[in-house]
């Protein structure tokens, strides 16, 4: 299934490529825009009312509720080698950037930074780093990334208003440091080995029939508390094609992301940057997954991933790891996951 059109972040343009097919997208984003009908006359924009959280009226943490102890055992039992894969992208200059008002740089200030001193003439470098932290490069999207406007309020996860803890120096609810590290079973679904594809291309809609097709080629089964790993081929464009990466992206459709939601997952992540299928299936709502995983159901979002170790060394469960920084009152976190196998 594909949808057309084109993405620059969240700017959307029209290109005169994409305009002679413009009724075609109509015909195909038919099914959406059934269910777009659907949430328009329901309680808020993306349907039914959705909290109090399945995990308590004042729930911050969502999904990752659902790790602990028992997680972790299991995970340990599937490291049978001791082999670590990196599955974090460099950060660095020139990196992809869909959204073209965010931005990456790292300066070293002076050579050395720190003049020789004492008697024992040390030296010292540091470095200074500008950029939206959370939100560039191999990053996880926290619970206070997204939201939806319903009426005059702006209602996050678990039924959060945006005027009751949105503050310039750092959110006072949904904060990042409320996740924790993560340290539970991983599985990587490989829709693009599945369908025979090195990438799928830009516009491909995952579905649940996709995800069950690689689930069920590695015999895998999806656990309550698991973290999913999709592998699109997307990644393989990074600073390579980084336009034809910012442009658009295969990715999950909603009747995916409602697939996993349904086995009670913890966190999703994808070689692409934002999870979902860009442009989506319905050009009048962009990002719907997001509002699904995040907001709908506090499953949170690890994106522009590098997959290609657990691909190229077939490698299909693992031990997840993934501790996010503790940025108070920050809406994500960068860092580097890995897999132990």
């Amino acid at each position: 299934m594909m949808c057309h059109g084109q993405v620059n972040g969240r700017l959307w343009i029209w290109t005169a490529a994409f305009r002679t097919i413009v009724l075609a997208a109509v015909v195909v984003a038919g099914a959406g825009r059934g269910l777009a009908q659907q949430e328009d006359s329901a309680e808020t924009p993306i349907g039914k009312r959705w909290w109090p959280s399945e995990f308590g009226a004042g729930d911050q943490r969502g999904a990752v509720n659902r790790l602990g102890p028992s997680k972790v055992l299991e995970a340990t039992a599937l490291i049978k080698t001791g082999q670590v894969y990196s599955l974090g992208r460099l950060y660095e200059n020139g990196m992809p950037m869909p959204n073209p008002y965010r931005l990456y740089s790292l300066t070293v200030p002076g050579s050395p930074t720190s003049e020789a001193v004492g008697k024992n003439q040390g030296v010292s470098f540091d470095e200074m780093v500008t950029a939206q932290i959370g939100q560039v490069g191999t990053q996880m999207d926290g619970l206070a990334h997204v939201g939806v406007r319903v009426g005059r309020d702006d209602i996050f996860y678990n039924g959060f208003k945006r005027a009751d803890f949105a503050r310039s120096y750092g959110m006072q609810k949904l904060g990042v440091e409320n996740v924790g590290p993560m340290f539970t079973r991983g599985v990587l679904l490989d829709v693009a080995g599945v369908r025979k594809q090195e990438r799928l291309p830009v516009g491909y809609v995952i579905t649940p029939q996709d995800l069950q097709a690689a689930a069920d080629a590695h015999q895998l089964t999806i656990r309550p508390g698991d973290v999913v790993l999709i592998h699109t081929g997307h990644g393989r464009l990074w600073m390579k094609e980084n336009q034809i990466y910012n442009d658009g992206e295969p990715g999950v459709g909603l009747a995916a992301a409602r697939w996993l939601s349904d086995q009670k997952i913890t966190l999703v992540g994808a070689d692409n940057w934002a999870i979902e299928c860009v442009p989506p299936e319905d050009p009048e709502r962009p990002f719907p997954v997001h509002q699904w995983n995040l907001v709908r159901n506090g499953i949170y979002h690890l994106e522009n991933l590098d997959l290609s170790p657990l691909v190229d060394a077939d490698v299909h469960e693992f031990a997840f790891i993934f501790s996010p920084l503790r940025l108070k009152g920050a809406t994500g976190s960068p860092g580097n996951p890995i897999a132990v196998r």
